[in-house]
C-alpha cells in the first residue's frame, strides 16, 4: 500500500485540505498508516498531477486561501482497483520480540525495562482506542457501511493492543 491509497480513502470519506488531512491522520488513519505533514502535502501534489484528485481554492478571512482536495473519477478508479487487489499477509516483525528472545544473552533487567516501557505505550494506546470506541460507537449493532467499516478497523486496533498487553504482561510476570 502507498500513502496515496490511505489519502484516497480519507478523501472519499470527506474532502479536505492538506492541514485537515494531517489532523485526521493524527486522530484515526495515522494509527494504522502514519504520515508526516510533509509527506501528505508531497503526495497530494503528486496525486493532483496524476489526476487522482482535484483541488478547489477556498478563500479564508484573515488567513491564506486553502486548497480543498476531492477524489476525481480517475482517483475513484485507482482506489477501486487497489481495493480489489489481494493483500499479502505480513509476518510479525518485532524488534522487541527479538530482544525478549535474546534476553538470556545480555542484561535481562535492561530488557525487562524495555518491555515495561513498551507495555506502557500499548496500554495507553489501548485506553485511547477504547475511549474512541465508547465515544464514537456506543452501539455498534446500529452501524452499517462506512461507519461499520470504521468501527471494525478501530476494533482491530483494540484487539491488537489487547494482545500486546496480554503478551507483554505474561512475559514480565514470568520473569518476576
Amino acid at each position: 500500500m502507498a500513502l496515496e491509497h490511505a489519502l484516497l480513502v480519507a478523501l472519499r470519506e470527506q474532502p479536505a485540505s492538506g492541514l485537515e488531512l494531517t489532523r485526521r491522520f493524527g486522530r484515526s488513519i495515522g494509527y494504522f498508516w502514519p504520515a508526516t505533514h510533509q509527506q501528505i502535502y508531497r503526495v497530494l501534489g503528486r496525486m493532483e498531477g496524476d489526476g487522482w484528485v482535484h483541488a478547489t481554492t477556498v478563500e479564508q478571512t484573515g488567513r491564506p486561501d486553502k486548497k480543498v482536495y476531492e477524489v476525481s473519477a480517475t482517483g475513484e478508479q485507482a482506489l477501486a482497483e487497489w481495493l480489489a487487489t489481494p493483500t499479502t499477509p505480513h509476518p510479525l516483525r518485532s524488534e522487541l520480540a527479538v530482544k525478549m528472545r535474546g534476553a538470556s544473552f545480555g542484561d535481562r533487567a535492561a530488557v525487562l525495562d524495555v518491555v515495561r516501557a513498551d507495555l506502557a505505550e500499548h496500554r495507553a494506546r489501548l485506553a485511547h482506542y477504547e475511549q474512541l470506541t465508547a465515544r464514537d460507537y456506543p452501539d455498534p449493532t446500529t452501524l452499517s457501511d462506512l461507519e461499520l467499516d470504521q468501527y471494525l478497523v478501530l476494533r482491530g486496533g483494540v484487539l491488537t493492543e489487547q494482545t500486546w498487553v496480554t503478551w507483554l504482561t505474561e512475559y514480565l510476570e514470568a520473569h518476576a
